[in-house]
């Protein structure tokens, strides 16, 4: 058994004093591990399957240690009170909005504050794709990620916990894992855009309200309160190109618009989206769609 909380089973090896009481109004949900090995082998779920989950509110005395790690990849969200996490014998704090990932294999212990215990989300999940939907979450050397939306992320666990609370079919295994699907990939777009008032979001803000304007980055900077280094590096980490590449989607994305939804001439859309000259909006916006203007508003879409 490879589950966390404090009335599963404990494997040999675990470190289980003081979890055998349980937690007032917890939810846990193990899936027979038959089930898992059938299910690890069924297009679908042998992508991402999740074999464990649950919820534990104001979780005192919670604590696990595996010294050689589990065979699934752990998530924990911490959606109040604070605790530790140590992963491969560097620890942190896990406090209110955040979400630790601990690899398969890998030792590990988790315990809940005294003072304030925690109150988490949790999932064991195993799969073919498990490792890159991790690693669109994590960058290099973490082991956790503070989240924006937490409230979002924290449905998405109550809606997986609810499928997993029924009967474990291969349909409900199955809706399970695209729900654990679309919960890691909502937290590697959450680990990815920035805070609300922060210099990244003030600057992506600006350019979205400025679609049509000029604007260079070292300016750009100096409005958010930034070197102009640093801003790149952010947009670069954010989006995966430089402001300007970032003020070209926009622009393009307007163009798009116009194209779609007006009669407008070309010439008159290239001014509306900030391209003085025809030509080069119609070059750059080829480069981006691989058809020019004219093309891409014929073709039926929907």
């Amino acid at each position: 058994m490879s589950e966390s909380g404090p009335i599963a089973l404990a494997p040999e090896g675990d470190d289980v004093s003081g979890l055998m009481e349980g937690f007032a109004n917890q939810r846990l949900c193990v899936v027979p591990r038959p089930l898992v090995e059938e299910a690890i082998g069924r297009a679908g779920t042998r992508q991402l399957l999740v074999t464990d989950a649950g919820y534990f509110p104001r979780a005192r005395r919670h604590r696990r240690r595996r010294a050689h790690g589990t065979s699934e990849t752990i998530v924990i969200l911490c959606v109040a009170g604070s605790g530790t996490v140590t992963v491969d014998g560097q620890s942190f704090a896990l406090d209110a909005s955040g979400c630790a990932i601990i690899p398969p294999y890998v030792s590990h212990h988790y315990a809940a504050s005294d003072t304030d215990p925690w109150t988490i989300w949790w999932m064991h999940v195993r799969g073919a794709d498990v490792a890159d939907l991790i690693g669109s979450v994590l960058r290099a050397q973490q082991a956790a990620v503070v989240l924006k939306s937490v409230d979002r992320i924290a449905a998405l666990f109550d809606e997986l916990v609810e499928t997993m609370e029924q009967r474990p079919s291969p349909i409900h295994l199955l809706a399970a894992s695209g729900i654990a699907w679309h919960l890691l990939t909502r937290l590697a777009a959450d680990s990815r855009l920035p805070a609300t008032g922060s210099p990244l979001e003030r600057a992506m803000r600006y350019l979205e309200a400025r679609v049509e304007g000029a604007i260079s980055v070292p300016e750009l900077a100096a409005i958010v309160g930034v070197s102009p280094s640093h801003l790149s590096a952010l947009f670069h980490q954010a989006t995966g190109g430089g402001p300007g590449a970032f003020h070209t989607s926009l622009r393009m994305s307007r163009a798009r618009t116009l194209l779609d939804t007006t009669t407008m001439p070309i010439a008159d859309v290239a001014v509306a989206v900030g391209y003085a000259d025809p030509l080069y909006f119609s070059r750059h916006f080829r480069r981006m769609h691989g058809v020019n203007p004219s093309t891409y508003r014929s073709q039926h879409k929907g």
